[in-house]
């Protein structure tokens, strides 16, 4: 498994979980279901409802479902009926968890807002066109690897290919790798697309050229081999349109964080709650090692 776990998408995108269904041009229409003491329950607090069911009970017929969850939002409603009749409403912790849950739904709707405009289909082409049409695809290496737990065992592979050992044979005997059944073979890949230490030599190698010394990842040794390079052809609008969604979206989450960070005054504080020092605001880098 050398190909990149997917990273964590940045803590900010989680304020604009909203964004892949856009705000409706006008209300829909949301039929009351229920009436607890007169106070509603509408169709849209079932679809909500529905949302959060788990996986195995979402294909249930809605004849069983629905007057389940319609059961379920009467019993939320008068739970916080009673809630407010013994003045928990007023409570410093409902009312923190409250003004959260506001604050939650502001910043999502602000989101949207700002958002949605830069992300529709004519949008995303006209990035499209900006940044990738025309462009020469990036280059692929076609590779094969021996991958072992320790360097020595890496090398005594580096030995039996010098001494004209066949490197599909090796990588089948010696390899840890599960691919290792079919001679190491990875197919072709792009350089994002592997851990830096192993891309960095594999498109340092011309084809047909092998690495002379083990390389070292969080995977293990590796012994790689690179059979052919090659040019990716462009990549198309469609294969490119997640990609350029998800970029657009970040750049204005920035572009919306460094405006409302404009003017204010941000205090930041220890965990102790005593106020941050300048010296406490960042490690000192550390001294150059002289070579």
């Amino acid at each position: 498994m050398l190909r990149k776990r997917l990273a964590a998408l940045p803590v900010a995108l989680a304020l604009a979980a909203g964004l892949a269904l856009p705000l409706a041009a006008q209300p829909a229409p949301d039929p009351i279901v229920a009436r607890v003491n007169g106070e509603e329950i509408r169709a849209s607090d079932l679809a909500e409802a529905a949302q959060a069911l788990p996986q195995d009970m979402r294909g249930m017929p809605p004849s069983v479902i629905m007057p389940m969850l319609i059961d379920q939002l009467v019993d939320r409603k008068a739970i916080s009926l009673l809630a407010r009749q013994r003045k928990f409403e007023n409570d410093p912790a409902v009312l923190r968890a409250t003004a959260r849950a506001a604050d939650q739904a502001m910043q999502t709707a602000l989101m949207q807002k700002e958002i949605s405009p830069l992300i529709t289909d004519a949008a995303l082409k006209a990035r499209y066109d900006r940044d990738f049409a025309g462009k020469p695809g990036e280059t692929e290496v076609h590779a094969r690897h021996i991958l072992v737990t320790n360097e020595a065992d890496a090398r005594a592979a580096i030995a039996e290919l010098k001494a004209g050992g066949d490197f599909a044979a090796i990588a089948k005997s010696r390899s840890t790798d599960p691919g290792s059944a079919d001679g190491g073979d990875l197919g072709f890949f792009k350089q994002g697309d592997m851990v830096p230490e192993f891309a960095a030599v594999a498109f340092a190698l011309k084809p047909g050229e092998t690495s002379q010394t083990p390389v070292k990842s969080q995977f293990g040794w590796h012994v790689i081999k690179v059979e052919e390079r090659r040019q990716a052809a462009p990549a198309s609008f469609e294969e490119s349109q997640d990609q350029i969604r998800q970029s657009v979206i970040q750049e204005g989450i920035q572009g919306i964080i460094k405006i409302a960070r404009t003017g204010l005054k941000i205090e930041i504080f220890n965990p102790d709650g005593t106020p941050k020092r300048a010296t406490d605001a960042a490690e000192p880098p550390p001294a150059p090692v002289k070579k």
